[in-house]
C-alpha cells in the first residue's frame, strides 16, 4: 500500500458519491408528480423516464467493472462525476419528454459508475474484517442518502420550491465528492487471485447462479417498485409519501449498519425467506391502508426489503465464490436492469387503474387512491413468488456449507 494514499479522504469521498446516487433516486421520486404535470406526461411515460436511470446503472457496471483492473478507479470516478453533472444539468433545463429520458440515463450511468469504482477501491484499501466493515459503512449511505433526499424534497416541495431547484440540490454532494477526490493518490487495483474470468463465467452459468439471478430481479422490483412510485401511489392515502420513503429507507440504513454481522452469521436462505414474507405482507397492507396505518405497513415493508440486496450478494459470495466480483456485479446489474424494465409497466398499471376507477364513478382524490392501491395489489405478486422460490431454496441448501474459497472475493460485495 502506497503510504501517500489518504484512505480516510478517499472513503469519505466515496460516501458522498453514493449520497449523490441516493439523493438522485429520492428526489426523482419526490418530483415525479411535478414532472408529469409540467410536461403533460402519462404515468407510463414517467415510467420510461424512471427506467432510464435504472438502465444506465447496470450498463455502467457491466462496462466499468471489468475496466477497473485495466484503467483503475481514478478515471472511472471522473467519468462518474462528468456524467452526473451532465445528466443533472440536462434535467434542470429539460424541454420535454425526450430530454428527460436522455438526462435521466446519464444520471443513472453516473450512479452505476460510482458503484463500479468505489466498491473495489474500498476493498483494495482495506484488509480482512476491516474491509467488510468499511464496505458495510459505505453501503449504509444508500438508504441514508435517500433519507436526506426525501426530507429535503419534502421541505422544498412544502416551501413551493420548484422541481428544478430540487434536482439542483443533488449537485451539492456531487461537487463535494469531486473536490475530495481531486489531487488524491488512488490505490492500485488488486488482481483477483481466486478465479479467472473463465472460471467466473463458468460459475455464472451454473443452475444455482441463474436461479439467484432470476430471484435478484424479483427482489429488486419488490424493493424499488413501491419506493420509486411512492408519490403517485400513496399521495392520497392520508400519509406523506416522502415521509414514508424516509421512514422505510431510514430503517433500512439502521438495520444494515447495526445488523450486518448478525445477518452474516445466520443462514442466508432463512433471511431471504423471512424477508420475502415481510415484504409481501407490507405491500399487501399498504394496498388497503389509509392514514396512520400506512406508516405501520411501511415499517413491515422496510423490515422485508432491508436485507434483500446485501443477502442476495452475500449468498453468491458464500455459496458461488468462483463467480467472483464479476459475478456479484452482474447480480447487482440484473437487479437494476429488471427494475428498469418494470418502470413503464408500473406506470401503465397506474394509468389503467385510473381509467378503471373513473369508469366506476369515482372522482378527485378517490381516483388516485383507488389507482394507487390497485397498483400495489399488482406489485404484491413479486414477493409472493419469492416466498415460494426462497422456500424451495431453503430446503435445497439446508445441508450445504458455504464455499469459503477466497475471503477477498467474499468481501467485495457490491450492495445497495
Amino acid at each position: 500500500m502506497n503510504l501517500t494514499i489518504n484512505r480516510s479522504r478517499l472513503f469519505n469521498a466515496s460516501c458522498f458519491s453514493l449520497i449523490t446516487t441516493a439523493m438522485a433516486f429520492a428526489i426523482r421520486a419526490g418530483v415525479l408528480t411535478q414532472l408529469g404535470k409540467e410536461f403533460n406526461l402519462t404515468a407510463e411515460q414517467l415510467g420510461y423516464v424512471n427506467a432510464m436511470a435504472f438502465l444506465g446503472f447496470p450498463i455502467a457496471m457491466i462496462f466499468g467493472g471489468p475496466l477497473y483492473n485495466v484503467i483503475g478507479p481514478k478515471r472511472i470516478v471522473w467519468v462518474a462525476f462528468a456524467t452526473h453533472i451532465l445528466g443533472l444539468i440536462m434535467t434542470i433545463f429539460a424541454g420535454g419528454y425526450w430530454t428527460l429520458l436522455l438526462s435521466t440515463f446519464f444520471v443513472g450511468f453516473g450512479n452505476g459508475t460510482v458503484e463500479a469504482a468505489c466498491n473495489p477501491m474500498i476493498a483494495d484499501m482495506y484488509d480482512g474484517n476491516v474491509k467488510i466493515k468499511m464496505l458495510s459503512r459505505f453501503h449504509m449511505w444508500f438508504p441514508g442518502g435517500i433519507v436526506i433526499g426525501t426530507l429535503l424534497s419534502k421541505f422544498m416541495t412544502d416551501a413551493n420550491l420548484g422541481w428544478q431547484l430540487q434536482i439542483g440540490a443533488i449537485l451539492i454532494p456531487a461537487v463535494i465528492y469531486a473536490f475530495m477526490f481531486l489531487g488524491q493518490q488512488f490505490p492500485a487495483s488488486k488482481v483477483e487471485g481466486a478465479a479467472s474470468t473463465g472460471e467466473n463465467l463458468k460459475s455464472m452459468f451454473s443452475p444455482l447462479y441463474l436461479f439467484m439471478l432470476a430471484c435478484m430481479a424479483l427482489t429488486a422490483i419488490s424493493e424499488f417498485g413501491p419506493e420509486q412510485w411512492v408519490g403517485p401511489i400513496l399521495g392520497k392515502a392520508g400519509a406523506s409519501p416522502m415521509l414514508i420513503l424516509a421512514l422505510v429507507t431510514g430503517l433500512m440504513a439502521v438495520g444494515r449498519y447495526f445488523a450486518g454481522p448478525v445477518v452474516h452469521s445466520l443462514n442466508p436462505t432463512g433471511v431471504l425467506l423471512g424477508s420475502a414474507i415481510f415484504a409481501a405482507l407490507g405491500v399487501y397492507l399498504m394496498s388497503s391502508a389509509t392514514g396512520p396505518m400506512v406508516y405501520v405497513s411501511a415499517v413491515i415493508f422496510a423490515i422485508g426489503v432491508c436485507y434483500f440486496w446485501p443477502t442476495m450478494i452475500g449468498f453468491v459470495a458464500e455459496y458461488i465464490p468462483r463467480a467472483g466480483a464479476f459475478g456479484m456485479s452482474i447480480m447487482g446489474g440484473m437487479g437494476m436492469f429488471a427494475t428498469s424494465i418494470f418502470q413503464p409497466i408500473i406506470g401503465g398499471w397506474i394509468d389503467s387503474e385510473t381509467t378503471a376507477a373513473t369508469s366506476r364513478g369515482l372522482s378527485g382524490d378517490a381516483v388516485e387512491l383507488a389507482a394507487g392501491q390497485a397498483t400495489l395489489s399488482h406489485m404484491v405478486i413479486f414477493p409472493i413468488i419469492l416466498i415460494a422460490a426462497f422456500g424451495g431454496l431453503y430446503f435445497f441448501m439446508r445441508n450445504r456449507k458455504p464455499s469459503h474459497a477466497d475471503d477477498a472475493l467474499i468481501a467485495q460485495q457490491p450492495q445497495l
